[in-house]
Parts: C-alpha cells; structure tokens; sequence
C-alpha cells in the first residue's frame, strides 16, 4: 500500500453482497478502483472457501482491516504504514475499533433499516453524506483529551458543583418530557441524567462526538433525528442541543414534543440563567477535567482514569510539573495524549481486562483474542503493569472498580511507580468520588 502515506488511514464502504463501493473517506490520495475491487475481491473468495479474512500485513509495513455488518455493509480499513508507534497488533485493535464506530455512526445517522434492507444504492451513497462530518472526527482524532472513541469510555469533566448541576439537567429534562439529558462542557459529560448513563456506552461515546461536531457548527440550537444503535436502531428520536455559553451545551434525547422553540423559549432560560456563574466555574475547570480542590502528585505528567463500572472516563496532562532544570526534557503536550493513548492500547491487548474496551469482531471472539501468550496460562488477570521508554514511564493499575493509566518523567525510580498510581487513585476517587 505505498500509494498512502505512512501511518495515514483511508477508509472504503462497499455494499457486501455486490462489492459497488458507497463511499472512500481519510486521505486526500484515495486508492485506485482496482485496489479497491481487489481488497473486495479476496474477502470474497475468502468467504467462498469457508475463510473469514479479518485482517493482513503489507510488504510495506500497512495493514488491511475488513469487517461485514449485518450481512449489508463492508467497511475496510487500509493503514498505509506503522508510524503511531503501535505495534501490528495494537494497529488492528484500533482499525477494527475504527470500523465499530463507523458502523454504529451510520446507523446513528440514517437507521438500521436504511442500510440493511437497500432498495436504491444511489440513493444510499447520497443519505450516507451527512454521516461524513462524524466519519471524518472518528479518523482524525485529533481533539485532545477525547479517548471515548478508542476506550468506549463517556469522557467526563468533574464539575465544581455537581449536585446543582445535576438537579438543573434532571429538572430541564423533565421539563422537556424526557428521561434522558446531558451537560457537556469542553466536549465531555459534566451531568447527566440516570436513564442517559443506561445508554449502552458506545452510544453515549457517539452521542458526545455528535454532539461536539453540532457545537462546532457554530448553531445556538438544533433539533437532530438520531437512532440509538443498540437501543433504538429502527426508531428515529430527536436530539434537542441548547448552547447556553460557548463551550457548554445541554442536550435532551425526546420524543415528538416539545418543538425546537418553545424548549428554547420556555425552558432554557427559566433552568440555566440562575446558573450561569455555576458553568463558567465549570469553564475555568478547563481541559484538566477536575475541580481545582484535587491535588495530583507532581510526578504525574498525565492520567487516564476509568471507572469500570459506569464505563465513564476521565483523563488530563499537565501542562506543568516540578521538573528539575537539566534534566531530559518532558514530552509536549499534545505527545503526551499520544503516548496515553499508546499504553493504554499497549495494557488492554495484552494485560489488563479487555471484555468491555475491546471488542473484537464476533468471528474472533472465541480465539484467544489480544492477550499476550503468557498471560494465557494464568488463572488470575494481571493486576498492574508499566513501560519504561526513552520518553516516559507509564504504570497502569487495575482494581475491580478502576483502570488508571499514568505516565511520569523518567527519572521517577521504577520502584516508586506502583505508590505514584496508587496515590493519584486515592486522590482523585478521595477527592471526587469518580
């Protein structure tokens, strides 16, 4: 694949029973319809002989990702080299988690109903452009601190004063006949209502990336039909976003009433002006995601903090930290979310519990999976684990309610990663009760 350019991703849709491509997303030099019908082509010789191909290595490095919805769709996934720093197979996790998201976006957008029973596939690929904005978010992923697309975590921002904000997003989503509201704020989960956290976490995950992009197009308001894919894939319900200060915008999931206007009339104003020196307060929180009360270690250059339970998530780097002049230096900023990421790619494929963070394809399922061969012939699951590289340590601690991933300096001693984790745990879950 020496047509892509390293480490970039191009995405192609094609029907499944007839292999016509529906759309090619990702990078601006798109691979040539023979390599296309020969990528569909082998997947289907494959199913032919009994063979499900899911996945192949270049000569050159890339990697091909096929995967086959509802017997209807067939997404492929080409990375055109490995220059992430993942390995092949850290690669064809976030390739195929790529390809869940993408799936689950279309049918966020257009219904199940539309894409497995085409009828007309022109019209397909001309209903299948307004879900470009989110394909296209879902392969850049470039917004800083949003892992919700790779950990399928609904990312969070701890506010200030939580119990006046949740009582406001209950309160507004009763107003507006609706079980199911949310606050965000900088792009994440600042509240939420009870039945908005039983969604499944992937539709929350999606939701918030729907969301931010509606936020992004500069709208005070909208009203935008969404299928939920797992709870409602056939059934279209209307999403009401509200932007009350830049950066800050409720949502409600309802039903035919109450139109755009009269929630916007009657119902912002009267829930969320009396609360408006509350949300800058939460503005000031800022990408740290915590209340200014917590206090971290200053060896932590950034976190990443799961609550298994709730598959809720929060994460923050640093912008500064007691570093000694002379020293080596620390990684930027926007390289620390990039190497996060990597180990908390690096844990979930080979250590820490994956059930519920990376789903293979059902094909895979009864395999062995991503773990890492050794950890295969123990009863017990791993516990912690940690990476020394030229740039950072990493240390990840699991318990039966949290997963934290932490990165420090390098000259923190080894030995004193497991009381830095276990201090930023006590901290943050002490502190906010995450």
């Amino acid at each position: 694949m020496m047509m892509l350019q390293d480490g970039s991703v191009q995405l192609l849709c094609l029907t499944a029973s007839s292999g016509v491509p529906l759309f090619t997303r990702g990078t601006s030099r798109q691979l040539p319809f023979s390599v296309i019908g020969s990528l569909n082509g082998v997947h289907m010789f494959g199913g032919g002989q009994g063979v499900v191909l899911s996945c192949c290595e270049t000569e050159g490095g890339g990697k091909v990702v096929w995967r086959v919805f509802q017997d209807s769709v067939m997404l492929i996934a080409v990375n055109g080299g490995q220059q992430t720093g993942c390995s092949s197979k850290e690669e064809g996790v976030c390739l195929q988690r790529l390809l869940e998201n993408v799936w689950n976006c279309m049918v966020m957008v257009l219904g199940q109903e539309e894409l497995v029973n085409v009828r007309n596939v022109e019209r397909l690929k001309r209903d299948l452009r307004s879900c470009f904005s989110l394909i296209d978010q879902l392969l850049e992923d470039k917004q800083e601190g949003i892992l919700g697309n790779l950990t399928h975590c609904a990312d969070s921002l701890l506010p200030p004063n939580p119990t006046l904000l949740q009582e406001a997003v209950e309160g507004f989503a009763k107003a507006a006949d609706s079980e199911f509201g949310c606050l965000m704020v900088h792009g994440r989960i600042a509240a939420a209502t009870e039945m908005w956290w039983r969604l499944a976490p992937q539709e929350i995950v999606l939701l918030s990336t729907l969301i931010r992009s509606l936020s992004a197009s500069g709208s005070a308001s909208c009203d935008y039909p969404v299928f939920l894919p797992q709870g409602s894939p056939t059934v279209a319900h209307r999403l009401l976003r509200f932007q009350l200060l830049s950066g800050v915008d409720v949502c409600v999931l309802c039903g035919p009433s109450p139109s755009l206007h009269s929630a916007e009339s009657g119902l912002v104003g009267r829930f969320w002006s009396p609360l408006v020196e509350t949300l800058r307060d939460c503005l000031a929180v800022g990408e740290r995601c915590l209340p200014g009360s917590v206090s971290l270690h200053p060896d932590v250059l950034a976190f990443l903090l799961i609550n298994r339970e709730t598959r809720r998530s929060v994460s923050c780097v640093r912008t500064s930290t007691n570093h000694p002049l002379g020293d080596s230096p620390l990684p930027s900023r926007a390289r620390c979310w990039e190497l996060l990421k990597l180990f908390y790619i690096f844990s979930v494929t080979r250590y820490f519990s994956q059930e519920e963070t990376v789903c293979p394809p059902p094909e895979e399922r009864p395999q062995s999976g991503h773990a890492e061969d050794f950890v295969l012939g123990f009863s017990h699951q791993p516990l912690r684990c940690y990476l020394v590289t030229e740039e950072c340590k990493s240390y990840g601690l699991q318990t039966p309610q949290h997963q934290l991933f932490l990165l420090t300096p390098v000259l923190v001693p080894t030995f004193a990663l497991h009381t830095v984790a276990s201090q930023t745990l006590l901290d943050l879950t002490g502190a906010t009760g995450f």
